[in-house]
């Protein structure tokens, strides 16, 4: 395998995917484009594959995904390597991919139950998008909605995102001469992004076909909450983030007694890294804190026991 793939190649190819270019890589690497070239084209020749698509930025193709995953874990299980033994490199640094909501609330205060010496490199994904990250070998593990495991990868449930359906005060006076479930269909909304279909979900609980068509995307997830607090529209905000502005009459609750919940799920490779195992262990019991536990349909067929393996 060794020479098949050989590690200063492999290490080469991680460099131009995760900098974008191969003049980025050479610089990151200390060495000449020209020799980031003849390496990348080295390992093309030798697995008879075409790994990269010369984009900008460069995209792996889909043998190169296969490529680049190993590439990642050879290199992962280098650095652990070297810190069980104790020689001085490049601390073990966890790519993870998460989605904004986590990432604002729950997500960060994990990170600091992980042991020191690790680092992180965060990749804001929507939640139903992050198995791709996962798929194209760019993270080694990623909080997504998917109970389905991809391909040589661990799941376990986390628990449910719980969101509360929110306006401001300003809004409902304006808008609601009615009931909310009445009027949903024609009052304005706040929605992450055109991949975001949390609030349509919510309206079909309600008997309604949709939320309405006038729309504002704010992808980001305090300025999510800004916009409905200035009165943009109404929309479904974290409970964690909800809480306090509900508390001080930033907001107002439109459906009392009404959640909209997404389960998440902790997808990680099967690979055996102290990195990897110490970082799931410390997002896992953050998240049975600060999530709505799962429900029994939640679970995946491969539980958490199998984080360690």
């Amino acid at each position: 395998m060794t020479s098949f793939f050989p590690l200063d190649q492999m290490r080469t190819l991680l460099a131009v995917v995760d900098e974008g270019t191969f003049d980025a890589a050479a610089a990151a690497l200390h060495v000449t484009p020209s020799a980031v070239s003849q390496r990348v084209k080295a390992l093309e020749q030798g697995t008879g594959r075409v790994l990269l698509l010369r984009t900008k930025p460069v995209r792996p193709t889909e043998s190169g995904e296969v490529v680049l995953r190993l590439a990642r874990q050879l290199v992962q299980l280098e650095r652990d390597a070297r810190a069980e033994l104790g020689v001085a490199g490049e601390p073990a640094t966890v790519p993870i991919a998460v989605n904004a909501d986590s990432l604002a609330t729950w997500f960060l205060p994990a990170l600091t139950r992980v042991p020191e010496g690790i680092c992180f490199e965060l990749h804001r994904e929507d939640e139903e998008r992050t198995t791709r990250l996962l798929r194209e070998g760019v993270v080694m593990a990623a909080v997504t909605s998917s109970a389905e495991a991809v391909q040589g990868c661990s799941v376990s449930a986390l628990g449910r995102m719980r969101y509360l359906p929110v306006a401001s005060p300003d809004f409902v006076a304006r808008w609601l001469d009615r009931p909310f479930r009445r009027v949903i269909g024609d009052v304005p909304v706040v929605v992450f992004d055109r991949h975001d279909e949390l609030q349509d979900k919510f309206a079909r609980t309600l008997r309604r076909p949709g939320a309405g068509p006038a729309r504002h995307y704010v992808p980001a997830s305090e300025g999510y909450v800004d916009a409905v607090i200035a009165g943009l529209g109404w929309g479904l905000v974290p409970a964690a983030q909800a809480g306090p502005r509900l508390a001080s009459g930033a907001l107002v609750l439109l459906e009392p007694g009404r959640t909209m919940d997404v389960p998440l799920y902790w997808q990680q490779w099967k690979l055996h890294s102290p990195a990897l195992s110490a970082t799931a262990r410390a997002v896992t019991a953050a998240a049975k804190d600060a999530l709505v536990p799962p429900k029994p349909r939640d679970r995946p067929a491969l539980r958490l026991s199998s984080l360690d393996t």
